[in-house]
């Protein structure tokens, strides 16, 4: 019953804050009519003291008059319907209060629709009959809301903060939902209290990898290395590292490195299709963009770059490169890239394609084909947005002049 009164009393504020400035119209403009009418009346007070002194003569009086009448007729009409060029009134009715009648609909909205839309509206999706819980007691049960989840937790570590298990739980729901600077603060604390096992030193790692935009630093390949040190034949510890091995431009060690994973990997294993379109990339020399979308988790099934973005080679074009001479190989791979470059001047707006163009002239050591492209994808995707930011972090990791060409 409480709640309903508050509501009632909150309501009836509502409605008095909202009606003020419709009666404070409606006064200003009754004041404003009937200031306007006075000043009338006293020029025909005036004028019938010209006429009677001989000041003017009749003629002029009557059509002073004239004039005079007809600004009050239509301060009357005013008064009236409460808009000009209405039919004139009396005078009488130029002192009447406007705004009441003007205002007559709005105010009925606001004091009757407006509570019974709130009203209706609450009903429908409110829960009137659920009983009052402080934040403590729905802490405390939480259920299935994962947000309670996670204060619930965050407030038994504010108490206990060497409960390494806490961190450990905490650790890779932070990762789920996006907040990676707290999942690596819970990473390293779960590592330093519980010691380090191959699960937290790699979602260590990657939570490193996702916070650079896709890029394996040299922190994340000390965590992955570590997990293999505990776990040896661990594959998502593996694809990161040949991940490396692929952004650092040491493509056939990465060739290399992505079929060993394949080769001791069931051929039903969900990150099989990620491990061999990193495959297909190195044979060709084409190496795959670095964006975070294409760096998934070897643990569960990756998601598959799109096969009709431009630049992506075909399984033709691998089995043909296989078979070809290094130099065939590299005239091939030549013509991918300027074939890439064309389609990119067609269709500039392909973050992935502009990617993979910068990286794969800055692998051919076309340093000035790279540059050009660096300039023109920051065309299509400014310095100042995120893609714009992932491409110059990529072309300073290539070692462009990232400087001269974005000014």
């Amino acid at each position: 019953m409480l709640f309903w009164i508050i509501s009632a009393l909150l309501t009836v504020l509502v409605a008095v804050v909202l009606l003020s400035p419709l009666m404070r119209a409606s006064a200003r403009v009754s004041l404003y009519d009937e200031g306007e009418a006075a000043v009338y009346r006293d020029q025909l007070r005036e004028l019938d003291r010209d006429k009677a002194s001989g000041l003017i003569s009749a003629d002029d009086a009557d059509y002073a008059r004239a004039e005079i009448g007809r600004r009050l007729l239509a301060i009357a009409g005013r008064a009236k319907t409460g808009g000009e060029g209405a039919d004139p009134a009396s005078e009488a009715s130029a002192a009447r209060p406007v705004g009441r009648r003007r205002y007559t609909f709005s105010q009925a909205f606001i004091l009757l629709c407006l509570p019974v839309i709130g009203l209706a509206g609450y009903l429908e999706i409110g829960s009137p009959g659920t009983l009052d819980a402080p934040l403590a007691a729905r802490i405390e049960n939480p259920g299935d809301d994962v947000d309670l989840l996670v204060a619930k937790v965050e407030r038994h570590l504010a108490g206990n903060p060497e409960d390494g298990n806490g961190w450990n739980v905490l650790a890779p729901v932070y990762f789920r939902i996006g907040r990676l600077p707290d999942a690596e603060l819970a990473f390293r604390n779960a590592i330093r209290i519980l010691g380090p096992d191959a699960e937290r030193m790699n979602g260590l790692g990657e939570t490193l990898v996702l916070r650079n935009d896709g890029i394996v630093t040299d922190d994340a390949q000390m965590a992955f290395q570590a997990a293999l040190k505990i776990e040896p034949n661990n594959p998502r510890a593996d694809f990161y590292l040949a991940l490396a091995l692929e952004q650092s431009g040491r493509r056939a060690e990465a060739l290399a490195a992505f079929q060993a994973i394949a080769a001791a990997s069931p051929p039903t294993a969900p990150w099989m299709s990620l491990v061999n379109q990193h495959i297909a990339a190195n044979s060709a020399g084409v190496p795959l963009a670095n964006a975070p979308g294409q760096t998934a988790v070897p643990q569960q099934a990756p998601t598959a770059a799109n096969p009709a973005a431009p630049g992506n080679p075909s399984a033709d074009d691998i089995a043909n490169a296989q078979q070809m001479s290094e130099a065939d190989r590299g005239e091939m791979i030549r013509g991918m890239v300027a074939s890439l470059d064309a389609r990119l001047k067609e269709d500039p707006n392909n973050f992935e394609g502009w990617m993979r163009l910068v990286r794969s002239y800055a692998m051919l050591k076309d340093t000035d084909r790279a540059e050009v492209a660096l300039k023109d994808g920051l065309k299509a995707f400014p310095a100042d947005g995120a893609e714009g930011q992932q491409l110059i972090a990529m072309a300073k990791e290539l070692g462009l002049d990232v400087k001269e060409v974005s000014q």
